[in-house]
């Protein structure tokens, strides 16, 4: 009688545990020497990022202070490796504030560059518009 009890605990738990095996941990962390030229901003941010692999969504907060004035605008770009620049890839809305909480459901192309830690977070001001400062996304 124990048995099928003990087999639908087990069959419960092995679900629990394949659920966050999806999900990825990521971070960056944003400097101006990160950026590409390097500027000489003060300023400072950290990104704290979720990807879950079975819906495709990222999730993201980002955090930063000491810009030279207000965040114009900030994205991910790539792909690209650090040193290197590369266009806009996920826009992150509403980072004139931070922290800039948001999420995206990725493109495959997307999460694999993602993931191989070809993306880069650039939060760009007005007398920074090419961008501020700038992190690597690592895992």
């Amino acid at each position: 009688m124990n048995k099928p009890v003990f087999v639908t605990l087990a069959l419960g738990a092995a679900i629990a545990f394949a659920g966050p095996a999806c999900a990825e941990k990521l971070k960056a962390t944003l400097d101006g020497k990160s950026e590409v030229p390097a500027t000489t901003s003060g300023g400072s941010g950290s990104a704290q990022l979720d990807y879950d692999a079975a819906s495709k969504k990222l999730s993201w907060t980002v955090t930063y202070s000491g810009l030279s004035g207000p965040a114009t605008a900030a994205h991910f770009h790539g792909p690209a490796e650090p040193g290197k620049n590369a266009g806009v890839a996920v826009a992150i809305p509403n980072a004139s504030a931070s922290p800039v909480k948001g999420e995206a459901t990725l493109t495959d192309a997307q999460a694999a560059d993602l993931l191989a830690g070809k993306y880069y977070i650039n939060i760009h001001t007005a007398a920074n518009p090419g961008g501020e400062i700038r992190g690597q996304v690592v895992k």
